[in-house]
């Protein structure tokens, strides 16, 4: 009956034997190949270094390669096989070949995608890879390879060489450039980036147009991301890195100090001689010691060959309570441990305002740990502050409501008792303050 059938649909039931038996030989070598690779050789070599936590190891198994590729090799076998077992006027030869030939592209893809990250990862614990935008450059060679198994799978299912539609995708020029803009702009800002060691991983990155501040964690085809200090994250599109200034505060860090640039602000009334007792008690600082000694002598000296008139203050060279305590504050940064005494180091005096007088401390701390670097920058200028009064000069700042209380119960004294007199404060002298 079966027999009838197929003769009266003239269907040769010998090549349709020989149809089955070359598929079911097909699909039979397929799955003996697939369980040798997947349940022998990967599942061997995961477990041979199972043991080993190398970078290489992790890398690849993490990525998938070996399956990828045991995948590709399965395609590439099957197509043989095709090739061996089955006629090539065939319908069912051309439905298999043009499915393995997908399949081998795919997994193709899929194994360069494959290498790719394993390349990324062994490079990226690296400190040349670190200095390299690796994932704008991954992601760049993924879109390249993907836009080829896209032409290829094409020309596979239309039966058409891949270059005619090359030659079609002329055309097509501009709206590509359209769609692709970020990441060729990102492209070509990586590689700038990279080239220039301008900006890595791990980098400190300021820039206050995209109000990032902090470590760059991640630097991609399109984006970088920047975690902040406050721990939010900030996304700035790659090309803005050229296009835009920012801060790298990289070799601040590889430099081993990071500058203190800070003033005080004096009043300027409290600026005057020093008396001779006033110079006798700074004799007594250990720091001030050689300086004061070596300035009384130079200037005593001046004066004598000079024939100056000492019985006006005006005359000749005297020491001033602010100068003496610049020349204290630039030993106390000298023989401070905390400061980097192989970098810029000076006490300078800035131009005079309204404010008052601003003293400017510049050098740099021996270390460039954040907290460790204002713990150091707060010590000395408490230090500095409390020990201003030393030398009779104050701190210039806007009244506050303790001195407007302090002259309203000045004025309801005198008030009261009008026979009293009351003096204006007047700054003393050192040992007066002491």
């Amino acid at each position: 009956m079966i027999t009838e059938w197929f003769n009266a649909h003239q269907i040769d039931v010998q090549r349709l034997i020989d149809l089955g038996e070359a598929l079911g030989l097909i699909a039979a070598i397929s799955i003996v190949i697939h369980l040798v690779l997947h349940r022998g050789v990967i599942l061997w070599l995961n477990r041979f270094t199972g043991h080993s936590e190398t970078r290489w190891h992790q890398a690849v198994f993490g990525k998938k390669l070996f399956s990828r590729f045991a995948l590709l090799i399965q395609g590439i076998v099957i197509a043989i096989q095709a090739q061996l077992w089955l006629s090539d006027d065939s319908a069912v030869y051309e439905i298999l070949q043009t499915f393995t030939s997908l399949w081998i592209v795919l997994y193709s893809l899929l194994t360069l995608y494959a290498v790719l990250g394993v390349i990324e990862v062994l490079l990226g614990r690296t400190q040349a890879g670190r200095n390299m935008p690796l994932r704008g450059i991954s992601q760049s060679l993924k879109i390249i390879f993907f836009v080829v198994a896209a032409l290829l799978s094409t020309s596979i299912l239309i039966g058409k060489s891949p270059v005619i539609l090359l030659s079609g995708l002329g055309a097509m020029t501009a709206i590509i450039m359209l769609v692709f803009k970020d990441p060729i702009l990102g492209l070509v800002a990586g590689i700038q980036l990279s080239a220039n060691k301008m900006l890595s991983v791990g980098d400190w990155l300021e820039m206050p147009k995209y109000g990032a501040d902090g470590d760059v964690i991640d630097i991609s085809l399109t984006t970088v991301k920047v975690q902040n200090w406050d721990k939010t994250i900030t996304t700035i599109p790659t090309y803005a890195l050229i296009s835009d200034s920012f801060k790298n505060w990289k070799g601040m860090q590889q430099s081993g100090g990071r500058r203190i640039k800070r003033s005080m602000l004096i009043d300027a009334t409290s600026v005057s001689f020093l008396s001779e007792s006033d110079i006798r008690y700074l004799q007594k600082a250990q720091l001030l010691e050689p300086y004061m000694k070596g300035k009384v002598e130079e200037i005593s000296k001046y004066n004598a060959q000079s024939q100056t008139d000492l019985a006006c203050r005006i005359n000749g060279r005297r020491l001033t309570n602010l100068g003496s305590f610049r020349a204290y504050l630039e030993r106390y940064l000298r023989h401070h441990p905390h400061i980097h005494q192989q970098m810029t180091l000076m006490v300078r005096q800035l131009p005079p305002t309204h404010d008052g007088i601003a003293l400017e401390l510049y050098c740099f701390t021996n270390t460039t740990i954040w907290v460790e670097y204002e713990r150091i920058q707060s010590d000395i200028f408490d230090h500095l502050f409390a020990v201003l009064p030393e030398f009779g000069l104050r701190v210039s700042q806007a009244p506050t409501g303790h001195d407007f209380r302090e002259w309203r119960s000045a004025a309801q004294s005198q008030v009261q008792n009008p026979e009293a007199v009351t003096n204006e404060y007047k700054p003393s002298g050192l040992m007066n303050i002491n």
